[in-house]
């Protein structure tokens, strides 16, 4: 789908760095604006997070106009919240775009409630440092458009709903505890399905989906049976297999990397050299032919 926000902040003049639509129809934007006056009504909530700048930025409260942004403050829109803002000097933000089905599918698949509405109270220039953390270290500091982030991406999103409608909404629940694991059979079957599928940009939806439980219990049950969370083990299982592909094969290093879900070449590249300590090619080692052509001494 195509949220209203992303035509209204381009007429603001805002400019559109980057974003990624995920299969669940949620969105990222990462966005970056200056010197201009905004009035604004979202037709759907947002959730932004200042990234830089911020601090010369003025919200028009009923009290006057307030300054008090800065780089990983957030500010949570409602649908239908009407909003002034005056942005004196550069700023970078990152908008999350979601729809009121998405908080009520989460709310259904985490506590098993369907409520008639879950209202989502604004927010803004606040503080949330579990807020922020997700969007650093999960959602900032990931390649966007390399179908091997995706699951991280996805999972990061639905984590932060959770965290919204448990702390800014009409509704507050505490998550459930999720005990107990994986029954070995499914487990491995779900461990083949992931092998066999890696080259897929998978999401949570589709490994929860696989497993027959929603994203939230399947997350956790996976994590209790293995040890890792179903980002990190999805991550190691393309990892391993494009090691296997450079050492046991002489497929292009390209090749290598959409089989394994990466994008290109070069996003195999940085991953593999981050969690084996080389590059590919010093992996790779030198075939029949390669031996031939080296020179030895006489």
């Amino acid at each position: 789908m195509t949220y209203p926000a992303i035509e209204k902040l381009l007429h603001h003049h805002a400019e559109l760095h980057n974003s990624i639509t995920l299969a669940n129809g949620i969105q990222l934007a990462a966005w970056s604006n200056r010197q201009v006056e905004v009035d604004i009504v979202h037709d759907h909530p947002v959730l932004s997070l200042y990234v830089n700048g911020g601090r010369d930025t003025l919200y028009k409260s009923p009290q006057g106009w307030r300054h008090g942004g800065a780089p990983g403050r957030f500010c949570l829109m409602p649908a239908d919240w009407a909003s002034s803002w005056d942005i004196r000097n550069p700023l970078h933000f990152t908008h999350l775009y979601y729809t009121p089905d998405h908080l009520r599918t989460v709310a259904e698949q985490v506590w098993d409630k369907s409520p008639d509405s879950i209202t989502l109270h604004p927010r803004v220039f606040a503080d949330d440092e579990r807020i922020a953390a997700l969007f650093r270290l999960f959602l900032l500091n990931q390649d966007w458009q390399d179908p091997a982030n995706h699951l991280q991406i996805s999972t990061s999103a639905t984590l932060l709903l959770q965290h919204l409608i448990r702390h800014y909404s009409n509704v507050g629940w505490a998550p459930p505890a999720v005990r107990g694991r994986l029954d070995p059979s499914r487990l491995r079957r779900l461990c083949d399905w992931i092998e066999t599928n890696l080259h897929r940009p998978l999401t949570l939806q589709d490994l929860a989906a696989e497993a027959c439980l929603s994203e939230y219990h399947f997350s956790r049950l996976f994590k209790h049976s293995t040890g890792h969370s179903p980002q990190r083990y999805v991550m190691q299982q393309r990892l391993e297999k494009a090691r296997r592909l450079v050492s046991g094969s002489r497929l292009p290093l390209t090749d290598i990397a959409l089989q394994c879900g990466f994008a290109s070449s070069a996003h195999l590249s940085r991953r593999f050299r981050a969690h084996f300590g080389c590059a590919p090619s010093q992996m790779r080692q030198p075939g029949p032919q390669d031996t031939a052509r080296t020179p030895t001494s006489s």
